[in-house]
């Protein structure tokens, strides 16, 4: 049965490229699984949506009879039994896509709001010496390997250089030379440039509709 995953109908400008059903795109693409996408309205607060996503979030996906929501949820649970999470390394493999979720992707997200939402430069300004030094904890923990859990590619992968990527860009890694060459490797994978591609023709695709209408 071929496995669907949810996302918006669309969004505006400033998040695409960023949407999370980009992480669920990336790991399908990694295993050469099928994915249709369906889509719930961005604006609208549907009861099929709040029935499978409580939260009015996205992404979600339906794995045969199982409704999952949460990406961390999602990638444990697809990429069990395949290579983006061996048995050996299975342990790692958790620890560090929870890391990633839980120790940096919260800590990131308080310096973007203020940033980019709340537009408090001063607040950002405040925040982001922590950010800088969670980052640097990162670098440090990952001395000896080229990826997060070890030495291969893995689901914990998927999510760390995904949170990396918005404070890549606006210069948070460019005193952390070994960072920014692991999200570099991470992002020059196939399957990471295809699920970005596809999520970026799925919202062109959605203007053309709105432009349609």
């Amino acid at each position: 049965m071929t496995l669907v995953l949810t996302t918006y109908d669309w969004v505006p400008d400033f998040p695409r490229g960023f949407v999370r059903d980009l992480r669920v795109r990336w790991l399908l693409e990694e295993l050469g699984r099928p994915y249709r996408v369906e889509t719930v309205p961005m604006k609208d607060r549907t009861a099929a949506h709040l029935a499978s996503q409580p939260f009015h979030q996205v992404p979600f996906i339906r794995d045969g009879d199982l409704t999952l929501f949460e990406t961390g949820a999602i990638l444990l649970h697809l990429a069990q039994g395949t290579a983006l999470m061996p048995d050996a390394q299975r342990p790692q493999v958790q620890q560090w896509l929870i890391a990633a979720l839980n120790s940096v992707e919260v800590c990131c997200i308080a310096w973007i709001l203020a940033r980019f939402f709340d537009k408090d430069e001063a607040g950002a300004a405040r925040r982001e010496p922590l950010v800088r030094q969670r980052l640097a904890q990162v670098q440090a923990a990952m001395a000896g390997r080229d990826w997060i859990a070890g030495d291969a590619f893995t689901a914990a992968d998927i999510i760390m250089a995904d949170v990396l990527r918005i404070p890549a860009q606006n210069g948070l890694l460019d005193d952390l030379p070994q960072l920014a060459t692991y999200l570099e490797r991470a992002t020059a994978r196939p399957a990471f440039r295809k699920a970005l591609a596809d999520q970026m023709a799925h919202w062109r695709a959605a203007d053309a509709r709105r432009g349609a209408a």
